[in-house]
């Protein structure tokens, strides 16, 4: 049997306030057409569905009631003209999002279960960019009364964060029966937000992101939501949750793009993005089994214990190629942030605890050391041209800030620092005109604020070809050197 929360805020629970009664009248009129004008359109091309004439088909289908598509048509005409008296920056994240969900609709994905969350959406950024403050990018904000968190994306407004949400939900019941109530609330805030999807429900995403256009779904949400709801049924022994939870858990069933998963050899790998098939972050992997763990060691589902079982076999085959034997990667060849290194080893020893599979305990062994253990850097440049532009390329086993120095004797020549990743960079520098030894002094601080240096040296060797000594100004000291920063690796980190 269908769990559908749906009806009572649909109409009224995302309500500015303001009487729909009129805007009843005026959808209804716009229904109908003449028999002339069937003939016009016929003889034309369609025109592109826009957000209005979406609302009055879901109406006219009897999708959703007529208070409902007025409503929406309400808060849908104040949004606009709210954005049409708005200047500079608040006026352009405002029209950023109307412009995002107009192409919703025109691309045929304005469902009725997708109107709640949408015209949510709508609402709050009408009610930041009104008063709020600017925001940085990445900043998230709540308000007041409700306990959804959402993030500032530039050029896309505020957007419902929901893994942020369903993991505030995670905290809310891990700070214990105190924090219940507040837990509650939360979850009763975000089960209508669900849309139907792949036959069950998800709780999708309404901006583009990294070329995805939405809805989209990720299965690190759509887990960290399973094991909310499994929370919820654990702390009020309601079995409201664990219904949701159920439909929940199919879109963790079904293949890209309405779902998040794909059958593998070994057993199964959950997406990070619905949009990205091809995309394998081992940390959204890791907490989509954590999230599926909890679901079925409280529902006792066969479908989740199963779902766990793939995963995990998919997951412990992949693992090791996300240790670079430093350091971790987000994904193949890009390592982690400190945060995000933080947040895999967490997982890691979460599953170890879980598990107790080798792979799991050891590799979060490996990467809590990570946290304490220097870089290494090794200089791979032994000489170089006097005069000439050359490479100074050096091997790094994690990503620090590295910073160079040449010089002979107690006088610097060339002196720069900036960021690379693990494995063969280069700096591209100016050679000194004058031959002879000079000293390389490299240091490297990780990201966790450790700290080396090493020293090597440098054989400057006589330029070819130089010009006589009397073509040259008499007054013109000789140049000593230069840099220009090559700040991408010089080769595969592989």
């Amino acid at each position: 049997m269908r769990w559908r929360y749906l009806a009572a805020v649909s109409a009224a629970g995302l309500a500015l306030g303001l009487s729909a009664t009129a805007g009843a009248a005026g959808l209804a009129l716009g229904l109908s057409a003449t028999a002339g004008a069937a003939g016009r359109t016929a003889r034309q091309a369609a025109p592109q569905p826009t957000m209005v004439s979406e609302l009055r088909r879901l109406v006219g289908a009897g999708s959703i009631t007529p208070a409902a598509g007025a409503q929406y048509m309400t808060q849908w005409r104040q949004a606009l003209g709210m954005e049409n008296r708005l200047r500079g920056a608040r006026a352009a994240e405002l029209r950023d999002v109307t412009v995002t969900l107009h192409q919703i609709a025109a691309d045929g994905q304005l469902t009725p279960s997708r109107l709640p969350a949408i015209f949510l959406t709508l609402q709050r950024n009408v009610q930041w960019w009104t008063s709020g403050s600017l925001l940085s990018y990445g900043q998230r904000v709540t308000f007041p009364g409700s306990g959804l968190v959402w993030e500032y994306y530039p050029g896309q407004g505020l957007q419902l964060q929901v893994l942020a949400s369903f993991a505030h939900a995670n905290a809310l019941y891990a700070a214990g029966p105190s924090s219940y109530p507040a837990l509650q609330s939360l979850l009763g805030e975000l089960i209508p937000l669900a849309a139907d999807r792949a036959g069950g429900l998800a709780w999708e995403y309404y901006f583009d992101f990294d070329g995805g256009r939405p809805p989209w779904i990720s299965a690190m949400a759509q887990a960290t939501a399973l094991q909310a709801l499994s929370d919820g049924y654990r702390a009020f022994s309601d079995p409201t949750y664990l219904v949701v939870a159920a439909q929940a858990l199919v879109p963790l069933t079904a293949p890209p793009p309405a779902g998040v998963s794909i059958p593998t050899a070994l057993g199964r790998r959950f997406l990070q993005y619905s949009f990205a098939p091809g995309a394998d972050i081992i940390n959204a992997f890791l907490q989509t089994l954590i999230g599926l763990d909890r679901y079925a060691t409280v529902s006792g589902s066969a479908e989740a214990q199963t779902l766990f079982a793939q995963g995990n076999a998919q997951a412990q085959a992949e693992l090791p190629a996300f240790n670079t034997g430093s350091w971790s990667l987000y994904q193949p060849g890009l390592e982690d942030d400190l945060s995000y290194h933080q947040l895999v080893t967490g997982f890691l020893t979460q599953l170890c605890g879980l598990t107790t599979a080798p792979v799991y305990c050891t590799t979060a062994s490996a990467f809590q050391q990570d946290l304490r253990t220097p870089p290494v850097i090794k200089p791979l440049t032994a000489h170089a041209r006097a005069g000439r532009p050359f490479a100074l390329r050096f091997r790094l086993s994690k990503k620090a800030r590295v910073g160079v120095v040449v010089a002979r004797g107690n006088r610097r020549v060339l002196t720069t620092s900036a960021q690379f990743p693990y494995g063969v960079n280069a700096v591209s520098l100016l050679a000194p005109t004058q031959p002879g030894t000079y000293a390389i002094r490299l240091s490297a601080t990780d990201l966790a604020g450790n700290y080396t240096r090493t020293a090597a040296t440098l054989n400057i060797l006589p330029a070819r070809g130089r010009r006589k000594a009397s073509s040259r100004s008499p007054t013109r000291p000789p140049s000593t050197g230069g840099t220009t920063l090559a700040g991408t690796s010089a080769a595969s980190p592989h």
